[in-house]
């Protein structure tokens, strides 16, 4: 493993890259993040650890999702099951690993909305949690955009300690804390490039989203609007996911071979 500094202009290489990857193959990818949400919400049904226990995984399952794009990029089919290849395909000492990030990860979400409710007295957790109705007169009210903007600071570096580290953990043989560390240290000294990596996935969300609006509401079809923002938003979610595999190897110097399908396409 060898860290490897990028300029600014590597985040679009990176947004670039990951909906390329996408297009390798959209319906694989989009049926494994159905699977995920769907593994999700069974979860999420299960009594007193259900709220929390989706988010205690997520190391594990973006070990998964990473292993799909490897794959993907080396021409190999991938299953929905890959998404729990980071439980079994490491031994039991990498498994106890990634859960021991994903404990960690939980405390660190806890204390980001920790840090929201002292800007609307915890409004904005209740919501998320699903204890409390959502109203428009709630959603617009002062304190929760507040709320809002203090979680989003709050989870900069959250993400920064986590972005890389499940794949650290996995791939690299790494200890949880360790990894977070150099996961931290990546994304910080490549910080101008993820500036322009984030900006062009949140304007594309935007644009979309606006976009497909627009377009509804001039034929008339507003009624519908969720049928199609709905599958919209899954699409650009799933790309954005594949693009987490272009940072890893951007990061990181990684190279690998890709089999030539003679199409001219644009190789990672």
């Amino acid at each position: 493993m060898q860290l490897t500094e990028v300029s600014a202009k590597t985040g679009y290489v990176w947004y670039r890259q990951g909906v390329w990857l996408f297009r390798r193959n959209p319906l694989g990818f989009l049926t494994i993040f159905f699977t995920y949400l769907l593994a999700m919400w069974a979860i999420s049904l299960i009594p007193v650890v259900g709220a929390v226990l989706p988010l205690a995984l997520i190391p594990g399952v973006a070990v998964g999702f990473m292993t799909a794009c490897r794959d993907t990029v080396a021409g190999k089919i991938v299953f929905p099951t890959v998404l729990v290849d980071g439980f079994r395909s490491y031994g039991a000492l990498g498994a106890m690993r990634l859960i021991e990030l994903g404990g960690m990860y939980l405390a660190a979400i806890a204390l980001v909305f920790a840090g929201s409710a002292l800007a609307d007295g915890g409004a904005l957790f209740k919501l998320m949690m699903g204890t409390e109705p959502v109203a428009a007169d709630t959603l617009a009210a002062a304190p929760l955009m507040k709320a809002i903007f203090v979680a989003l600071v709050c989870y900069v570096p959250v993400a920064m300690l986590f972005w890389f580290a499940p794949i650290l953990t996995a791939w690299h043989d790494l200890p949880p804390v360790k990894a977070m560390f150099f996961s931290f240290v990546t994304c910080w000294r490549n910080r101008g490039a993820f500036i322009v990596y984030g900006v062009l996935w949140f304007a594309t969300a935007i644009v979309v989203s606006i976009g497909l609006s627009l377009l509804m509401n001039a034929i008339g079809a507003t009624d519908y609007a969720f049928t199609v923002l709905f599958p919209a938003s899954i699409t650009l979610t799933t790309m954005l996911y594949c693009s987490f595999y272009a940072t890893y190897r951007g990061c990181y110097g990684v190279q690998e071979s890709t089999p030539d399908n003679g199409a001219g396409t644009t190789s990672l």
